[in-house]
């Protein structure tokens, strides 16, 4: 599942896949951003990604877009 964060006061928003469900990431979110403590999610390689929680913007959580190959519609 990909998700993008908007960070405050930041032109890069930051983008990851994760193996966690979708209702565990919205968990999260809403827990940093209650609390004003820091996001924590682990991507799918291994890798945690952390964010303060009072500086999150949005958040995007979808499906994992996979890539086109060639020209069709």
């Amino acid at each position: 599942m990909e998700i993008k964060i908007g960070v405050q006061d930041t032109v890069r928003e930051v983008a990851l896949d994760s193996t966690d469900s979708p209702d565990d990431v919205i968990a999260a979110v809403e827990a940093a951003i209650a609390s004003g403590g820091t996001l924590k999610l682990l991507d799918d390689r291994g890798r945690t990604v952390m964010v303060p929680g009072a500086k999150i913007a949005y958040v995007e959580v979808g499906a994992s877009a996979k890539g086109r190959v060639g020209f069709g519609s």
